[in-house]
């Protein structure tokens, strides 16, 4: 028996779960891909996995057996890159993970660009707003909207993005436009909670240097910042959320911009490595190019931090146009 293939193979089978997918994707016969997980479940004398028509389940020996897999399999794929005869031409499986909406709305957009440099290198990309697990086995690299806990991995900073607060217009027409950050007592919001804790974000501004939190009256909460986003656009009340995640809304004047003088600070963008494994050559390109992605987009730069517009009940975000939107993807 192969125990490098079985590894393989049993690996894919989870990934994919499913014996015939798995079978596509190794260019194998499904009698083999069964045959080859019978007879590692035999040599190890465990189950793996339960087996019922509609649905494949790991066993808690299976599940423990695929965490070591992946690492295994991780550390052969480390190894060659590092003494590959081309070390220019990065090759693997790389699992990433990052937020829903930055993958969604700017990320998986612009995939092609990638594959186009670097063909070799087979993206596993996970979409998680819930807690990150940069030391998982399988997962290279984790890509977070805020600052790592402390030994939790290396980190590197991408960049910033920036964070508006919005309403419609005719949410404006009909309830006045916030001057000051105490008039928001005065009005209502979409709020959107956090998966992890469960909580109500509130929202934040910053005054005088000081990051101030502030709590409103909330006729929703929804766990998805696109959903609080479509929700303000249609005159629910005022949201708050990164500018990428509001810009079609925006461009389309859907939602305007309010109290941009008190813009809050920009949430860092941060590639987390685990600590305790070789940073691959493909994790390093795809960390690269992300960095490089979000330079050049102008909705997650700088760029969209200016706070010259009019202060206008019917205005449309001028920072935000259909240009800056194809420049993202």
């Amino acid at each position: 028996m192969d125990r490098f293939q079985s590894m393989q193979v049993f690996a894919k089978v989870v990934e994919l779960n499913s014996f015939s997918k798995a079978a596509d994707a190794l260019r194998l016969p499904r009698s083999t891909v069964s045959i080859i997980v019978g007879k590692l479940e035999a040599y190890l004398r465990i189950r793996l996995m339960q087996r019922t028509t509609r649905r494949l389940s790991l066993t808690p020996e299976g599940a423990q057996y695929y965490r070591d897999c992946i690492r295994i399999l991780a550390g052969i794929d480390e190894a060659e890159d590092l003494f590959s005869s081309a070390p220019n031409r990065p090759r693997g499986r790389l699992h990433v993970q990052m937020p829903t909406t930055l993958g969604r709305l700017v990320v998986v957009p612009r995939l092609d660009d990638f594959h186009k440099q670097f063909p070799d290198i087979e993206l596993v990309i996970e979409l998680d707003d819930g807690q990150p697990h940069p030391t998982h086995e399988s997962v290279e690299c984790s890509i977070r909207f805020e600052e790592p806990d402390e030994g939790n991995g290396v980190s590197r900073r991408l960049g910033d993005v920036p964070r508006i607060t919005a309403c419609s217009p005719d949410y404006l027409r009909r309830y006045g436009e916030p001057q000051r950050v105490e008039d928001l007592q005065q009005h209502r919001s979409v709020q959107c909670f956090s998966r992890r804790s469960k909580k109500v974000t509130n929202f934040m501004f910053d005054i005088d240097g000081d990051s101030v939190e502030v709590g409103m009256s909330a006729m929703l909460a929804i766990s998805d910042e696109e959903a609080c986003g479509m929700c303000s656009a249609r005159d629910a009340g005022l949201v708050q959320a990164p500018g990428f995640v509001l810009a079609q809304y925006m461009e389309s004047g859907q939602l305007v911009e309010v109290l941009s003088k008190w813009r809050p600070r920009p949430i860092p963008v941060i590639a987390v490595y685990p600590h305790n494994r070789h940073v691959s050559l493909r994790a390093r390109v795809f960390v690269e190019w992300l960095a490089g992605l979000f330079e050049d987009c102008p909705l997650l730069s700088s760029e969209l931090n200016s706070k010259d517009q009019p202060s206008t009940g019917n205005r449309v975000n001028p920072g935000v146009t259909s240009e800056r939107l194809m420049a993202c993807g």
